[in-house]
């Protein structure tokens, strides 16, 4: 780098709010910004006995590094990388990376590289609850419909791959839409979440609860067979009706509100074409319209076969 670009580079990194460094060929800093006193809580003069990465924590250091070295090849647009380090008061924050080569005018022969770290840790949490918002249900506060699909998918492909069972349950409310003309929907409103809460305190800590749509709660149970999910299912209707939501009006003559639950177990199995998970939503569909037809305040199962593909 000339004498002047050095002056100039120094001048603007000297007054900047992010980490600006230059590091040799050797990826050992030349220089270091002030700044990290105030990001990182290092010196300039610890830092630069450093390696560039060397306090970026280990699991995120693959996917930094691959990045960088895309940016030092000839003729590629620098990009940007975020990766957690850990400062020098053992917290830990996000930090943006992106770095540029600088190269010999003349000659196109690498001379150095300049890397900038700016903080995002605020910007981060902040994505990061946004993130959460989209898969959350606003009225239940369970996950909403596009987090279940995700969820199943995800499990479907685990228990495929691991050739064991899953289960699904979906609960109903009992007469919902005559309560929510009886009672008017601010109550259907509080009853529904009322249910999500009983629904959610009694399932495993690994199932996943989310509501499915409507007046539908769905529970996915993974690694669990039709014992176990029925269990889980009487756990479930027995908590909702133990609420005691009183229903004066309720077309079969009960007083307080109940819930049916249809149960669908699914096989993996060797051999054979690879089913959809819609499979098992529509046997669990089935189990809880036998439920439904056979007096509601019940739970009906059904089971399938997934052959994995093979």
């Amino acid at each position: 780098m000339a004498d002047e670009d050095q002056t100039d580079f120094q001048l603007l990194a000297e007054y900047s709010a992010d980490i600006i460094c230059r590091t040799g060929l050797d990826m050992r800093f030349l220089y270091v910004s002030p700044s990290c006193v105030q990001v990182l809580g290092y010196t300039p003069e610890e830092m630069m006995g450093m390696e560039p990465f060397g306090h970026v924590l280990p699991e995120d250091l693959p996917g930094l590094t691959a990045v960088a070295n895309r940016n030092l090849m000839p003729g590629i647009e620098p990009s940007r990388a975020t990766a957690r380090m850990r400062k020098k008061d053992g917290t830990i924050i996000w930090m943006e990376i992106s770095a540029r080569v600088v190269r010999d005018s003349s000659t196109e022969e690498p001379l150095e590289a300049v890397i900038v770290m700016r903080d995002v840790t605020e910007r981060k949490s902040m994505e990061d609850q946004l993130a959460r918002l989209a898969l959350t249900d606003g009225l239940t506060g369970l996950p909403n419909r596009r987090a279940f699909d995700q969820d199943l998918d995800r499990e479907w492909k685990r228990t495929l791959r691991e050739g064991s069972q899953i289960s699904l349950l979906l609960v109903d409310i009992d007469y919902f839409k005559e309560f929510n003309d009886n009672y008017g929907h601010q109550v259907g409103d509080d009853c529904l979440r009322a249910i999500a809460i009983a629904v959610h305190g009694v399932v495993r800590t690994t199932d996943i609860a989310a509501r499915y749509g409507g007046e539908e709660i769905a529970v996915i149970l993974p690694s669990t067979f039709a014992p176990g999910a029925v269990e889980v299912a009487e756990k479930v209707r027995s908590a909702v009706e133990a609420l005691k939501l009183h229903y004066q009006v309720c077309p079969d003559g009960r007083s307080c509100v109940t819930v049916s639950v249809g149960v669908g177990t699914a096989l993996a199995r060797d051999g054979g074409t690879m089913r959809m998970p819609e499979s098992l939503l529509l046997a669990a569909d089935n189990a809880l319209y036998k439920a439904k037809h056979e007096g509601r305040n019940r739970i009906a199962t059904a089971l399938l076969v997934a052959f994995k593909a093979g």
